[in-house]
């Protein structure tokens, strides 16, 4: 017998609701009922219309773009389920904004995933489900277990079927030193080549000279990162690897496409051909006039959902 509840229940706020629809037709149930909406001064406001009492709650909510109000629905969503007597809560994260300020860059700066991570735990939740935190260690952050998903497999599954037999002459760029872990592990799985893009300044005042490691001259290759924010680092690293490296041609993929301020006016005026996102955060709205395909994560989800409610290992998951 599971203890921890006697069905999965998932409810899902204002952030993407297409996404954990989906997860809930992969795993056959329905989406929980459960209105969420802001009062005329912008207080959140959660009214949930069906029990949760013993019910095992996953509650789907990236905290993307507007960041604060999507997180406040979800602490408040987890309160009220806790309030409710659910017999466990899952905050399912697929984007955890704030992990870039994991560390003090600087004095007085402070560290906002931890804070984050905080008020989750405060919140009432007794787990945590993401995907592809910006600093791995962020997972420290908690007092309570979190399950850290990658979003690899789906793009190796993407890029093998994309590109067949043709992966073997191609290469992974990383767009930078800090993602050098990263792209090593996407490109042995499709035994790619791998190639680095070190940017550096000579000089105070002097512009950023781009340093492509590794062998990419006349080869096509994928630009591999976490996140895509305002597009300027991915679209200098496509340039450079052209203009530098030689390159033929420039793919790129991320986990997730904030695509924030004039991200979709450089990735136009880009050499990048495709531009591969995960649907953690929805689809930008001008997605559509850009070369952006977004492939979905709900079965991955799902998976977790459901091996999360059997206390199955969801070590699979992860290769």
């Amino acid at each position: 017998m599971i203890s921890h509840g006697k069905d999965i229940k998932i409810f899902t706020g204002n952030a993407n609701p297409q996404l954990a629809a989906d997860i809930c037709k992969i795993i056959g149930t329905k989406l929980g009922e459960v209105e969420v909406k802001s009062f005329a001064d912008g207080e959140v406001s959660v009214s949930m219309y069906e029990t949760v009492r013993g019910s095992d709650v996953f509650l789907v909510q990236s905290t993307c773009k507007p960041v604060n109000n999507n997180l406040m629905e979800l602490l408040i969503m987890i309160d009220a389920c806790r309030r409710a007597s659910a017999g466990r809560i899952t905050a399912v994260i697929p984007y955890f904004g704030y992990a870039r300020q994991d560390r003090k860059a600087k004095s007085r700066d402070p560290i906002s995933a931890k804070l984050v991570a905080n008020m989750l735990v405060a919140a009432g939740a007794d787990r945590v489900l993401t995907m592809d935190l910006h600093a791995a260690q962020i997972q420290g952050f908690f007092d309570i277990p979190v399950d850290n998903l990658f979003g690899n497999p789906v793009f190796v599954d993407y890029y093998a079927k994309k590109f067949g037999d043709r992966c073997e002459d191609m290469v992974v760029v990383s767009p930078d030193v800090g993602s050098v872990a990263r792209a090593r592990m996407f490109a042995q799985k499709l035994h790619m080549g791998l190639a680095i893009v070190d940017k550096r300044r000579q000089k105070a005042n002097e512009c950023e000279v781009m340093n492509v490691i590794g062998d990419v001259a006349g080869k096509e290759c994928i630009l591999f990162d976490d996140m895509v924010d305002t597009a300027g680092s991915l679209c200098n690293a496509a340039k450079a690897v052209v203009e530098v490296g030689g390159a033929s041609k420039v793919y790129a993929c991320a986990s997730h496409g904030v695509l924030s301020g004039p991200a979709i006016d450089r990735l136009e005026a880009s050499n990048i051909e495709e531009l591969a996102l995960l649907d953690t955060i929805p689809a930008h709205t001008e997605a559509a006039r850009g070369r952006i395909k977004y492939l979905t994560v709900a079965p991955m989800f799902a998976e977790a959902i459901e091996r999360t409610y059997q206390e199955i290992s969801i070590a699979k998951l992860f290769n």
